[in-house]
């Protein structure tokens, strides 16, 4: 049978089409990004999403580790003279890293072991009589072996025993069948140190916890996890003892064992498997199981970003956002439609009854001198208050809409690199006030400039590995970016960053080039952009807008390289390609079998005629006002019962919070999402979803609201 590829592999092991996989890896060692695969080669990868082109990825990748540590594990035991031809086929066909480094383990350089000193004296002889399992009398064999440094003979016999101790240990099949009974049956405990119970009160469900490993949801074992890192708890994982030593008993023990080779193999063994074999499977456990949690809790994490960036946005409108606070005032900015900063000043709102009437009338000329036409106020510290302080203003008609917006990462931005390139004369509290106001505006434009972990959308995400985190989350925004689009003439320096083919020096280049230039009336000026070649061009050019292009396809997601194809079509019913966008009736005669070719099929040409439909159409929902229950302010205004409308701010593995509209978000435990079982809180809640709950329990001292979303 011949060898496999590495593009068959990877597809065997996605369960994916051979030839999608190898078009896909072609693709992606070109310099192809997922999202320009996913969106302009449908037809070579055979419709696969970003997810699937992801993993295909990482995948070939991770096989090509593989095989490079496989040919060194080869050539190490090669360069041993040890390498026989059954070890040989066993190595080349294993399948797994675990599986490799099991095989290579007895071979690998190691420091001095028991084993290795009792070989040194000469014991193996006496290792190999046990294994033989024939000698009635290892007692008197092993006196054949006393010497100067083995004194008596059950020195000998205790060295033999640390040989035969350290072969089970490093047996392929033992540690393979101590592996399953882990995979199987392994149970986590978890105890409190002692003298730590005070410390450690908030770790109290964990000071005596027992559940299998393979149970265990995520977010609790990142829990017991940061308890044992802070020194509060001892965790440990292991299965049933009796049945691990049951396993290599009856597989390296014989029926016909003589009774005194049985008993020091038995000794050997529960040595073997509590000295070695146990804490090595444990280890793996516990990295595998931590790794899993990892996954599972970044995932949630991208998840939710996910839904965070892709928030409806206000679009181009002419905000008033103010960043609230009680004793150092409110601080409020002015910004135009396309978000840039046209003045600012402090609202004081709580210090007396005459600075609150100031306030009112700066709010009231604010608006009329830059005709605001909506109103954002941070969520945070007094947002309540300032909430109902505009909403008391006699305000001429059209009233500005008036929006609650969340503050999670405001003060990162205010504080970062890219806040002070961008307000360089202006203090931390006006930038927060502007990036409140901006991502009313546009929430993807804005929150790309914040590092996703400090958006506070996700769990544990400072206990998960962060390298992962940061390529999941990364993955995400430009996945977001992507999808929505990016106005070339108007897009911050940061957020072109993240368009397909680009990243920082190209995104640089062309806000450099746009300000010396002036806005871009088409994509091929692209071209003139420096260094941004014809492999970038067609990597980016089709995710970039420009609104009031001479040519309107450079406002769509049809990418250049089909603006020939479209022209044809416009041809073939005697119109031009404007009028062919603006005429329904003109696209309903269209026929698509008639332009495939061998590069254009049928998945692209329904996107190219649905993005004639609507194009440049923003994918996000529209925005709509949310106002809270005027009857409560703070915690102290709730009561068990009360029921009110609230907005999804988190979802867990564990449940979802909801902002009821005061300082603390309420939880909605899982087995509280609906009035069945709930297994994945995404199934019934998304992000910034309005929910009606119910208040189960007000905890003031902890500050913690229970909530439910259960009917009756």
């Amino acid at each position: 049978m011949p060898q496999q590829t590495l593009e068959q592999r990877t597809a065997a092991r996605l369960g994916l089409n051979d030839r999608s996989v190898a078009a896909t890896l072609d693709l992606l060692n070109g310099g192809a990004t997922v999202p320009f695969i996913a969106r302009y080669r449908k037809e070579a990868t055979g419709q696969l999403d970003e997810v699937q082109i992801g993993q295909i990825g990482e995948t070939y990748q991770k096989l090509v580790e593989l095989d490079k540590r496989r040919d060194t594990i080869l050539a190490t035991i090669d360069g041993q003279g040890q390498l026989s031809p059954d070890l040989r086929r066993k190595i080349e066909a294993a399948d797994s890293l675990t599986e490799l480094e099991d095989l290579y383990l007895p071979y690998r350089q190691k420091r001095k072991t028991r084993a290795i000193t009792a070989i040194e004296r000469g014991l193996e002889p006496l290792a190999n009589l046990l294994l033989l399992q024939r000698d009635a009398d290892p007692q008197r064999a092993a006196q054949r072996y006393c010497s100067d440094a083995v004194p008596t003979a059950n020195d000998a016999l205790q060295g033999a025993r640390d040989i035969v101790a350290e072969r089970v240990s490093e047996d392929a099949d033992a540690r393979q069948r101590v592996r399953n009974l882990f995979e199987r049956e392994a149970i986590i405990r978890s105890v409190v140190k002692k003298g730590k119970e005070t410390d450690g009160v908030k770790y109290r469900d964990y000071f005596d916890f027992a559940e299998p490993l393979r149970r265990v949801p995520s977010h609790r074992l990142l829990a017991i996890r940061r308890g044992e890192a802070e020194g509060i708890l001892s965790v440990s994982i292991s299965p049933d003892e009796t049945a691990a030593l049951d396993r290599l008993e009856r597989q390296f023990i014989t029926a016909n064992a003589s009774k005194g080779c049985r008993e020091q193999l038995t000794l050997a063994i529960r040595d073997g498997y509590k000295r070695l074999l146990k804490p090595a499977i444990e280890t793996e456990f516990d990295n595998m199981s931590k790794e899993r949690a990892d996954n599972e809790a970044i995932k949630i994490f991208a998840d939710n970003l996910r839904q965070l960036l892709l928030s409806p946005p206000l679009g181009q409108q002419r905000v008033l956002a103010i960043d609230p606070g009680y004793r150092t005032g409110c601080k409020t900015v002015c910004l135009d439609a396309q978000g840039n900063l046209l003045t600012d000043t402090v609202l004081y709102l709580f210090q007396s009854d005459g600075q609150k009437q100031q306030a009112a009338q700066t709010v009231q000329k604010l608006i009329s001198q830059y005709k605001i036409d909506a109103i954002a106020i941070g969520n945070g510290t007094a947002g309540r208050e300032t909430e109902a302080f505009i909403q008391s203003l006699p305000l001429s008609e059209p009233r500005p809409a008036v929006f609650m917006v969340s503050e999670q990462g405001a003060s990162v931005y205010s504080a970062s690199d890219v806040a002070r390139e961008e307000f360089p004369d202006k203090d931390v509290t006006v930038r927060g006030a502007v990036s409140i106001g901006r991502r009313l505006a546009d929430p993807l434009a804005e929150l790309v400039k914040i590092d996703p972990k400090s958006i506070g959308v996700g769990q544990y995400q400072h206990d998960v590995d962060q390298g992962d985190l940061k390529a999941s989350l990364d993955t995400v925004v430009e996945s977001c970016v992507n999808q929505v689009g990016v106005s070339l003439n108007t897009a911050s320096a940061y957020l072109l960053r993240y368009v397909s083919g680009l990243g920082p020096q190209l995104a640089g280049n062309i806000v450099a080039y746009r300000m010396q230039n002036g806005p871009f009336t088409s994509r091929d000026q692209l071209r003139k952009v420096p260094r941004l070649g014809p492999k970038a061009f067609e990597q980016c050019a089709g995710f970039l807008r420009i609104d009031g292009a001479k040519n309107p396809l450079d406002n769509s997601a049809v990418h250049p390289e089909r603006y020939e194809l479209v022209g044809q079509m416009a041809k073939d019913l005697n119109s031009t390609v404007a009028e062919l966008m603006r005429q329904p009736i003109l696209r309903q005669q269209i026929k698509p079998d008639r332009y495939v070719t061998n590069t254009v099929g049928l998945p692209t040409l329904r996107d190219i005629l649905s993005e004639l439909d609507k194009p440049g159409r923003d994918p996000r929902e529209t925005l709509s006002v949310f106002t809270y229950d005027a009857r409560v302010q703070s915690i102290d205004d709730l009561h068990e019962g009360m029921v009110l409308e609230g907005v999804v701010t988190n979802i867990t593995a564990f449940g979802a919070f909801v902002d009821i509209g005061v300082k603390q978000d309420g939880l909605v435990h899982v087995s509280q999402l609906a009035n069945k079982f709930v297994s994945d809180p995404k199934t019934v809640v998304s992000l910034h979803q309005r929910v009606s709950v119910r208040v189960l329990e007000v905890d003031k001292e902890r500050k913690r609201i229970a909530l439910s979303m259960k009917n009756g």
